[in-house]
Order: structure tokens, then C-alpha cells, then sequence
């Protein structure tokens, strides 16, 4: 018996894609699928999927970031401060200085974690290490890929803040750790009982992975305002702030029955709840408010999704013309080469996603992108 299952797409599914829906839709336990408009293929779940579950917990349904997702704020001024290269370099300086982009200094070991994840049990002594060791130089880092810090102008001309960015190894390390104590189901998807001590345990530890990411953004969200606040006397307005999370399990009832929902680069989209859709580099962003549609689960898609791998982009899209998407954002010119797999052509069309979405969600606030700051 294979679950129901409901689609939002932007462009026809691959076939790898429909395979891969197919295996999750038959999987022990799974009785409720949706796929939303930026699905597209990872390792045993696809991203961009919602999968409700009435016991199992599907770690590879949640993926290895635990609590990835988006924060941005508004700031008192207008996005012109960063009209020129000089204004741009001394965001760009202070960024360098105080957000990395993968570790802290060594020295950072030596400094505990927020109130309430220094000392927060996790389930075994190997992810105690791991938290003191990784936990710690990479709190308030901003990691790899489309993670980023990035600036925007909304269509009024305000500066706005957006930042993404998860829990770092210790999402992944907390996913392989359970993994290994892990039953198969009849496709080979590794499953918990979330009644068991092992998926209690698996819970625990992904609900403290969840508010490491979340104080995580809100690390990198204070060092970006500071460089604001310095470079341009502008200070962040804390009530426009906007949260959302897009790797997670969480209990919530719909039609009337009490489901594990696990969303892997999925958004919450209930009636009213705010939400980020980010595009790429050089493509719009989107403030959103859900319409809570029962059929997604109250969900929507958290980006534009890939259209290409990583491998791919290197491979096929010319430096000269991610330069010429790119033109009119600030970002390190450095980096340009290494940054060509997040080109925006690397990515689907970001208008169309969010047309494809209308039942979803709607659109509260569009931004474009003034200065990105990423890693490559």
C-alpha cells in the first residue's frame, strides 16, 4: 500500500525524483506524502519533501542539518548605504573579522556554548565530545553551500538582514549516531520508534540540534548588525524579525489525527505563519505568510531548489556568465571560481516556484540581493 501524495512542481519530475517518491510513499509507517515546487534528488529522501508519519521517525526524512533555516531583520535605514565598493568593503571587513565562514579560532574551544546548550544532556558521550570540540569553534559560523549572510533591498528601499545557516557537524553527527542504531523498513529507509528509548533519544537529540541552529543564526545576526551599526550608524529593528526552519521532525495534528511530520528543506506554512523563500545569489528573496493548505501539509518550499548538482555547475556554467548574473551584488570576487555552483542558472527559476506555490503560501515582501557573503 503506498501512501496519498500531493504535488506542487515547477517544472516536470525526473524520473530519479519519481523513484525516489515511490520508495518513500512505500515505506513502513509513512501515510501522508507531499513534494513541494523545489523538490529535487538527495541521499534517500529528497529535499523539498514532506513526509507525516503516525510512530516512525525517518532521520534521512530530516537530513543531516538539523534546524537549517532562515532569520532576517530590518534595519533603520535605506539599502543606499551600501550604493558604493567602499561602503560594501567595510561590511565586507568586519564580516571577515567576526562571522567565519567555518571555524572560529582553537581558542574558541575554551568558550562554553549558550545557556541551554552547554550543558543540555545529548544522548551519548561521543556527541558530548563532539559538542565541545565542533560545537564550539563553529558556533556562530556560517558553513558552506547556499548558507549565507546577505544583505537586501526590499521593493520600498529598506536594508534588510537574511541569514542561513543550521547546526553544523553537529546536526550530521547527531543523524550518523542514530543511524547506527537504526531498524529498516521493507524499502531499506533506516527508521526509530519515536516510542523507543532509541527514538526518544534521537528526539532529544535533534530538539537540542534545532536550538543550536536557532541561536546559531541569532549568533551571526548580532555580528552582521554590529557591522552594520559601525560601518553606517544604522541599528536593526528587533520587532520586523522574521524565523523560520526547514530540516526538522515535529508533532502536529492534521484532520483530526496526531502525525511525527518531518520536513527536509520544507517550510512550515501554516495559516498566518511567517516564512523565507530565498532564490540564489543574484535572484529575489521572498517574505511569506502560510495559507495553512491541509492537502501540503501546511507546508511550502524553502528556495528555488537546484536545478543542477554542484559537480554539474562546475562543469557546465562559464565563470564570465555567473559573473554577469551576479553583476550589481557585491560578493568577493575571489571567490568568483569556487562560487560558480551557486550561480543562479544552478538553481531553478525562483518566480516560477513561487507561482507554483500560490495555494501555499503568499507573498508578504520581495528583496533582492545587495551583498552576499558566503564560502566556497
Amino acid at each position: 500500500m503506498t501512501a496519498p501524495f500531493e504535488s506542487w512542481l515547477a517544472e516536470p519530475m525526473s524520473a530519479d525524483v519519481a523513484k525516489s517518491l515511490s520508495r518513500l510513499r512505500s515505506a513502513g509507517d509513512v501515510v501522508r506524502v507531499a513534494a513541494m515546487p523545489d523538490v529535487h534528488l538527495a541521499e534517500d529522501v529528497c529535499v523539498g519533501v514532506v513526509v507525516a508519519t503516525t510512530r516512525r521517525i525517518y532521520p534521512a526524512a530530516v537530513g543531516g542539518d538539523i534546524g537549517c533555516g532562515m532569520a532576517a531583520e530590518r534595519f533603520d535605514c535605506g539599502a543606499d548605504v551600501l550604493a558604493s565598493e567602499t561602503a560594501a568593503a567595510r561590511v565586507f571587513t568586519a564580516l571577515y573579522r567576526d562571522v567565519p565562514v567555518l571555524v572560529h579560532p582553537r581558542s574558541a574551544m575554551e568558550r562554553p556554548l549558550p545557556d541551554g546548550l552547554e550543558d543540555a544532556p545529548l544522548s551519548s558521550p561521543s556527541l558530548d565530545t563532539r559538542r565541545r570540540r565542533d560545537g564550539r569553534v563553529e558556533f556562530g559560523t556560517v558553513g558552506r553551500g547556499n548558507h549565507v549572510v546577505e544583505f537586501q533591498s526590499d521593493d520600498e528601499g529598506a536594508l534588510w538582514l537574511m541569514v542561513h545557516s543550521g547546526s553544523r557537524a553537529m546536526g550530521g553527527a547527531i543523524r550518523d549516531h542514530h543511524l547506527r542504531g537504526a531498524q529498516f523498513d521493507e524499502t531499506g529507509l533506516a527508521y526509530l520508534d519515536a516510542e523507543s528509548d532509541a527514538g526518544r533519544a534521537y528526539l532529544a537529540d535533534h530538539d537540542w540540534a534545532r536550538r543550536y541552529a536557532d541561536a546559531n543564526r541569532h549568533e551571526l545576526i548580532d555580528a552582521a548588525t554590529a557591522a552594520v551599526a559601525d560601518a553606517f550608524g544604522a541599528t536593526a529593528d528587533e520587532s520586523s524579525i522574521v524565523r523560520c526552519a526547514h530540516n526538522h521532525v515535529r508533532r502536529e495534528t492534521h484532520d483530526g489525527a496526531l502525525l511525527w511530520v518531518h520536513r527536509k528543506g520544507a517550510i512550515p506554512a501554516g495559516d498566518g505563519e511567517p516564512g523565507i523563500i530565498p532564490g540564489s545569489m543574484g535572484t529575489a528573496s521572498f517574505h511569506t505568510r502560510g495559507r495553512g493548505l491541509a492537502a501540503s501539509l501546511s507546508s511550502s518550499s524553502h528556495g528555488a531548489g537546484r536545478a543542477m548538482s554542484r559537480s554539474d555547475a562546475r562543469r557546465q556554467i562559464k565563470l564570465r556568465d555567473f559573473e554577469r548574473a551576479a553583476s550589481g551584488v557585491w560578493f568577493d570576487r575571489r571567490l568568483a571560481r569556487r562560487l560558480v555552483e551557486e550561480a543562479p542558472s544552478a538553481y531553478r527559476d525562483i518566480g516560477k516556484v513561487m507561482r507554483a506555490q500560490r495555494e501555499l503560501t503568499r507573498v508578504v515582501r520581495r528583496l533582492r540581493p545587495l551583498l552576499v557573503y558566503k564560502g566556497a
